[in-house]
């Protein structure tokens, strides 16, 4: 009897992991909802130029990471959105830009991202 109880607390745990996991990834989406809606942005594409020119977010400005210590001039009233091919490259991208004081969203992969493509 004991056992079925210890089951059941587990999967109870389980389903509310899922659940607050749930929840942070619709106020993730929320957040990124609304600082498209206030239109107080640049998209930041952190691929290569090859990458870039087989297709990018509409409106991304592309600067490599390996180029972007030099090229951080941009506008830091704006949060930059930023993305690469697999999301390694943009969270490294997020914390040079953070450190430079930066207001930054990873937005990951680009494959994975739901905004207009070109």
């Amino acid at each position: 009897m004991k056992k079925i109880g210890i089951i059941c607390l587990v999967i109870i745990g389980i389903v509310c992991l899922v659940s607050l996991g749930n929840k942070k990834q619709e106020t993730e989406k929320e957040k990124l909802d609304k600082i498209l809606e206030g239109n107080n942005y640049e998209i930041l594409d952190v691929r290569t130029v090859e990458e870039y020119t087989e297709g990018h977010v509409k409106g991304a400005v592309n600067i490599p990471l390996d180029e972007l210590d030099e090229y951080a001039d941009l506008d830091k009233t704006k949060t930059i959105l930023v993305y690469c091919k697999s999301g390694v490259r943009s969270a490294k991208a997020y914390n040079i830009l953070t450190r430079l004081g930066y207001n930054v969203v990873d937005l990951g992969a680009y494959e994975t991202i739901d905004l207009e493509k070109e």
